[in-house]
């Protein structure tokens, strides 16, 4: 809409397409609760309070009386790649609990598709009902050392994006890269300088110290914390913060207590969820839950819904578009039984009625699909005699394996064990739980088939694949043994993505990502069905993570400490390097 267009809607001069009447509107600029009818022309708002100069004959009226008007719910953090739905069927699983606007890095869909991967993402975004603001990821690929992606985001390809009209920031920049000086990350965040756009961290378990650092850096906020107090050092920092609460990693109940307990000012706080699964959107709702957790754990109702709606939105600067009832801004309305119990009931996104009783009102329609993102599968079938950790020393030997964390969500520790050597191979033992883990690079660059140990999964038989797994989204696989292990690659490669689950030579479970191998067209009732079966094969096999598939995925990640694993090979995440998984004899 142009400027003369606003102003003849909040004018009057042009009706408005909808109104809403009898409602009590909750005004998050103020922190008030009043009666209030709400005018929308187009995809804005209007006017607020006495509309009648701006209902016409042609006007949509709809009677909201005993309820109360919310601004659309924004996701501060959001990897929508993460939930294994294309951006469409995200849109239609999240809209209906009230999420109208999520900021995103769509960092996995640059890794396999690039600039391009990105601007039909926007495309795609703009014509569902959810918004979404992206930001430039700082730098593709986030490992150190450097792994291998299908495509690679540096300084020359910000000189592009960060002109974008929609590039809002520099996204999730990991701590290590600015604390290590790494030159193309620092040109990076000076060219957000001069054009004026906000650098967000990720700086999980960070020191006093070190979060100085990052705000002498000029990060603006952050979105990982494992502690309230940590939250309240990068607060002192003038850090904006956002609280997560994400599928797998629970932090809502431990983070707000920097409000609840520690007194921080609740305005500099927001929320995420940082990655979601279709299961746990069923099973409990969108950024709608975390307003209702906050308020179980002390925060008053329309402090809990500040943080899910103007909260963020200043934080990133978007203010101005979402976040708040108001005219000019996003006309994003959720129509709530009360702001206590905070059930969404309906649901007005870009200005469209889109939900009502928590379902959509129309049926979600993805776009056709260009090679860009259904080709992207490169790396050919393996063989079973290519998936070995190698040594020339006799057996046993002594090997270094990453541990799974049971109290600290996807963190990896350190653990020796000593295993069997058979013709220069190291042997994977169930009865230790020390399981094969492999990366395959599937972008067709260097067919390297790097081998690892890792304990945690429990599995007594069988293999797990995925090529679903940021940052970059190559082809992660655990197993007892290489023969099911090459089957469930082959199986991903044969799908072009997606996850496998194999037993004695036996495919039991798949799931087709045929969307850049990390995302697919289905619906989120259809995806949830998928993630059980998944599940149900997975711990079939002995795994008793609480999602096998969820810390599969993250064990490409070298900025979860302390270990990881790439297409390089096992990384020791303190040292930054590529370690050797063979310490010595054992």
């Amino acid at each position: 809409m142009q400027l003369r267009e606003k102003i003849d809607a909040a004018e009057g001069v042009r009706k408005s397409d909808l109104v809403l009447t009898g409602g009590q509107l909750v005004n998050v600029a103020t922190g008030e609760i009043y009666p209030a009818d709400v005018a929308v022309a187009g995809d804005l708002i209007a006017a607020v309070g006495d509309v009648a100069p701006h209902t016409g004959p042609d006007t949509a009226v709809i009677d909201v009386s005993g309820r109360y008007l919310v601004p659309g719910l924004i996701d501060g953090h959001l990897h929508i790649e993460c939930s294994k739905l294309s951006i469409t069927m995200f849109a239609d699983a999240v809209v209906r609990y009230g999420t109208t606007s999520v900021v995103s890095g769509l960092d996995q869909t640059f890794a396999v598709a690039g600039l391009d991967g990105v601007r039909d993402a926007l495309y795609e975004a703009a014509a569902s009902p959810m918004k979404v603001f992206w930001a430039a990821p700082y730098k593709v690929p986030y490992t150190i050392p450097e792994s291998n992606v299908g495509f690679r985001l540096g300084p020359d390809t910000h000189e592009i994006a960060q002109k974008w009209d929609d590039c809002y920031g520099v996204w999730e920049t990991v701590t290590e890269f600015i604390t290590n000086r790494d030159p193309e990350v620092l040109e990076v965040i000076e060219m957000a300088a001069r054009n004026r756009l906000p650098v967000f961290g990720c700086a999980p378990m960070a020191s006093e110290a070190t979060i100085g650092v990052l705000a002498a850096a000029g990060v603006r906020l952050d979105h990982e914390s494992y502690n309230a107090g940590e939250v309240l050092t990068k607060m002192r920092a003038g850090m904006y913060v956002m609280v997560r609460e994400s599928a797998v990693a629970h932090f809502m109940e431990e983070n707000i207590q920097v409000v609840t307990r520690l007194g921080a000012n609740p305005g500099r706080v927001g929320f995420c969820t940082d990655d979601v699964t279709a299961t746990s959107l069923l099973g409990g709702g969108h950024l709608d839950r975390l307003v209702r957790m906050a308020m179980k754990a002390g925060v008053p109702p329309i402090t809990a819904i500040q943080m899910a709606t103007i909260n963020t939105a200043q934080m990133y600067r978007i203010d101005h578009l979402v976040g708040s009832i108001c005219p000019g801004r996003a006309a994003d309305v959720l129509v709530v039984d009360d702001p206590v119990s905070f059930v969404v009931e309906r649901v007005i996104s870009k200005g469209i009625p889109v939900a009502e009783g928590q379902r959509t009102t129309r049926p979600p329609r993805a776009p056709s699909r260009g090679p860009a993102m259904l080709d992207t599968m490169k790396r050919a079938p393996l063989s079973p005699d290519e998936i070995k950790l190698t040594t020339t020393l006799a057996s046993p030997v002594r090997v270094l394996a990453m541990d799974m964390d049971r109290e600290v969500p996807f963190v990896r520790r350190r653990r020796d064990v000593v295993l069997p050597v058979i013709d220069g191979v190291v042997q994977p033992e169930v009865a230790q739980d020390a399981l094969y883990v492999t990366v395959i690079e599937r972008y067709g660059k260097t067919g390297t088939v790097p081998v690892a140990v890792v304990c945690g999964f429990g599995l007594r038989s069988g293999a797990l694949a995925t090529s679903a797994a940021p940052d970059d989204n190559n082809i992660v696989c655990v197993g007892t043994n290489p023969s099911d292990m090459a089957r469930a690659i082959n199986e991903v490669i044969g799908m072009g993505g997606g996850l496998a689950v194999v037993d004695g030579g036996a495919v039991l479970e798949t799931l087709a990502l045929p969307v850049g191998g990390i995302v697919a067209d289905i619906d989120v009732e259809t995806m949830a069905v998928a993630e059980a079966r998944l599940d149900a094969a997975a711990r079939g096999l002995g795994c008793e993570l609480p999602s096998a598939f969820g810390y599969l995925m993250f064990l490409e990640i070298t900025s979860i400490p302390d270990y990881a694993i790439t297409d390089l090979g096992l990384i020791g995440v303190r040292e930054l390097a590529v370690l050797d998984s063979v310490l010595g004899p054992g």
